[in-house]
């Protein structure tokens, strides 16, 4: 079968032995009646778990809004409206309303870029700042020991209203739901603390019960509690095709169910050589966001198979930590033990990586030098194709390929 796999601007096209192919994953067809703006609607007219915002909230109070900053695909101008109507006829005082821009460990925003995440509109018509990760008050300490530090401005409103897209993430479960204050408001020592966990077999994507990084998450969250979310999923071209709103867990599950719907795959055995995308430009910007990819594929390849990984990163590494940790170490399990003993944002993708390289081989299929590519543990190449040849090579003609073109999105179980 003559495949169409996404590289940066320009697909590449590569052919797979009928006799090879296990599947082609692709998200599944969901039927959806509402779609933007109108599923967010019906959602606050429906909220999961709690009353109607309007009657949480009282004339007087402050009121934070918490939502996605630049890095996140959340449509926040087509969410944030439907909110401040709902707000506005109870009675609200605008002035009373602030959009903070959940940071995480991210940079703050330019006007212009709150301008454009939230909508002319909006911008004028209430208060938009950053969080301020080195302004916040100290409430406690989970059961793990992560502190819960959050931004002064949330930490002391009245009301909390969480704003976010749920999709799979690849050692907290899910992203959405409590995410937005954890980390979204924290400061770098809280998620550093929380995201420590992610070694543990048990931090999986697709993974809520059990999983220590969700729960951390949320014990964090009870210490300042946000009394109403709404959590979006959206489809392959960013648009909004659900839409949950009300109690930040019970919510959060309705539109992480929805999701595993749209994007979880059930697969009957693990494949000898998986072929995974991001799906071309700009999500395969750098190996720093085709990582999230990889992730994905290693749940579908065999122990001791190979991934060939297919991501332009025409911009090379990417994020600096990152960056600096790929190229210092010596082996992939000097990554695994430095996360280990010091946790560092940027340095946990490389220990990802590391991981899966524990699984499998990674044949990497990008626009980077081959003696770098070698040097940070994967084997170059500039063609899918020849990539997928050199694969069956090594493990055989008869070695069963599988596909993920949307590997960011679609996630893999086997099913016993």
């Amino acid at each position: 079968m003559k495949l169409e796999i996404g590289f940066g601007k320009t697909p590449q096209t590569v052919q797979v032995p009928d006799e090879n192919l296990m599947g082609v994953l692709t998200p599944n067809e969901v039927a959806h009646s509402l779609t933007g703006e109108d599923a967010v609607k019906d959602a606050l007219n429906h909220p999961i778990g709690t009353k109607r915002l309007g009657s949480l909230v009282h004339p007087g109070e402050k009121i934070v809004l918490i939502t996605s900053d630049i890095t996140r695909p959340v449509p926040s101008y087509q969410i944030i409206p439907s909110l401040l109507d709902e707000l506005e006829s109870v009675g609200i005082d605008m002035a009373d309303v602030t959009v903070i821009f959940a940071l995480g460990s991210h940079r703050g925003h330019t006007p212009e870029e709150m301008k454009k995440l939230v909508g002319e509109t909006v911008y004028n018509k209430v208060r938009c700042v950053d969080g301020d990760p080195k302004d916040f008050v100290h409430l406690g300490e989970t059961k793990l020991g992560t502190p819960v530090d959050i931004t002064r401005i949330v930490a002391e409103a009245d009301r909390r209203i969480g704003i976010g897209n749920v999709e799979y993430h690849y050692f907290a479960g899910y992203s959405g739901g409590a995410k937005a204050i954890m980390p979204g408001v924290s400061t770098r020592a809280a998620i550093q603390s929380n995201h420590s966990r992610m070694v543990l077999p048990e931090a999986a994507a697709g993974r809520l019960e059990g999983n220590p990084v969700r729960m951390d998450i949320e014990e964090a969250v009870s210490f300042c509690p946000m009394d109403f979310i709404v959590n979006v999923v959206l489809d392959a071209h960013k648009h909004i095709i659900y839409a949950a709103a009300g109690d930040y867990i019970l919510a959060h599950r309705d539109a992480c169910r929805f999701l595993d719907k749209l994007y979880r795959k059930e697969i009957d055995s693990f494949a000898d050589i998986v072929i995974v995308s991001q799906g071309g430009a700009p999500k395969d910007l750098n190996l720093y966001q085709t990582q999230k990819a990889l992730d994905n594929a290693k749940h579908a390849v065999k122990p001791g198979g190979i991934i060939v990984l297919v991501g332009a990163c025409n911009e090379g590494l990417g994020e600096e930590v990152f960056k600096r940790w790929m190229t210092e170490a010596d082996s992939p399990d000097a990554l695994i033990e430095r996360i280990q003993k010091d946790f560092q944002l940027g340095g946990h993708k490389a220990a990802a990586i590391a991981l899966t390289l524990k699984r499998a081989d990674i044949y990497l299929v990008s626009e980077m030098e081959p003696d770098f590519v070698e040097s940070i543990f994967m084997k170059p190449f500039s063609s899918v194709q020849v990539a997928l040849d050199q694969a069956l090579n090594v493990l055989g003609k008869e070695a069963s390929v599988l596909v993920m073109p949307y590997g960011g999105s679609t996630l893999p179980v086997k099913v016993d």
